[in-house]
C-alpha cells in the first residue's frame, strides 16, 4: 500500500501491477458466440525475456494463470501485446477485488471470531481467552457442527466490494485502488468492474 494526494487530502491506495499480463488469445462473436480476450500471467522466469510465438503453443509452461475478459464488441488488441488497462478500468470507476486472505495459522476463538473471553477475576481458572461452554445441556453433550471454536484462520477466498479506482498509470502498467485488498504482497487478485 501507499498514498496519493487528491487536492488537499491523503488517499490510502493499493498499487496493483499488471505489467506481466499478456494477451494470449481472442474470442469472436462469429467463431465462439461471444467477444472476449484471453490474458495470461507470465511465470517469473520468463518475465524479462522478449515475447515469442512459442509461448502460445504451450500456455501452461510459460504462463502461471490464463483468464478471459469479456468485451461488448470485438477488440482490436493484437495477440502478444500487453494487457490494455483501459479496456475494462477507468479512473473514478468502482471495482470488486477478489483474492485469498493472509494465513494466520492456528488461532483461538478470541482472535478468530472476536470472542470477549471470560472474567480475569473471581476464581477464573480457565483464563480470560477461553471460549466458555461449547455444548448443550445433555448428559453426554455433543458439539454442534459449525460451532465457533479455535482452528485454522485465513487463506480463504474473499471479496472486497465497491473500491474506487483512484489513478491508472498506463506507462508503468499500475492501477491504484483506494483501500486495502485481500492477500499478501505479490498475491494474485481478480478485479471485476461494477
Amino acid at each position: 500500500m501507499t498514498q496519493l494526494f487528491e487536492s488537499d487530502k491523503v488517499v490510502p491506495v493499493t498499487a496493483i501491477d499488471l505489467s506481466a499480463w499478456l494477451v494470449v488469445g481472442k474470442k469472436t462473436l462469429d467463431r465462439d458466440g461471444y467477444n472476449a480476450i484471453q490474458v495470461g500471467l507470465l511465470r517469473d522466469r520468463f518475465k524479462d525475456s522478449s515475447y515469442s510465438k512459442e509461448w502460445l503453443k504451450s500456455l501452461a509452461h510459460y504462463f502461471q494463470h490464463v483468464r478471459e475478459i469479456q468485451c461488448e464488441k470485438e477488440s482490436d488488441v493484437r495477440i502478444g501485446a500487453s494487457l490494455p488497462i483501459d479496456l475494462a478500468l477507468s479512473a473514478g470507476g468502482f471495482v470488486d477485488v477478489v483474492g485469498t486472505s493472509k494465513g494466520r495459522g492456528f488461532t483461538g476463538c478470541v482472535k478468530r471470531y472476536g470472542f470477549s473471553g471470560g472474567r480475569a477475576s473471581h476464581g477464573s481458572t480457565m483464563g480470560p481467552r477461553s471460549p466458555g461452554s461449547i455444548s448443550w445441556m445433555r448428559r453426554q453433550g455433543r458439539i454442534i457442527k459449525g460451532k465457533r471454536m479455535a482452528g485454522h484462520m485465513g487463506v480463504e477466498r474473499c471479496m472486497i466490494q465497491g473500491l474506487r479506482v483512484v489513478q491508472i498509470e498506463s506507462a508503468q502498467r499500475v492501477v491504484f485502488i483506494k483501500g486495502a485488498v485481500p492477500g499478501h504482497v505479490g498475491s494474485l487478485l481478480f478485479i471485476r468492474k461494477k
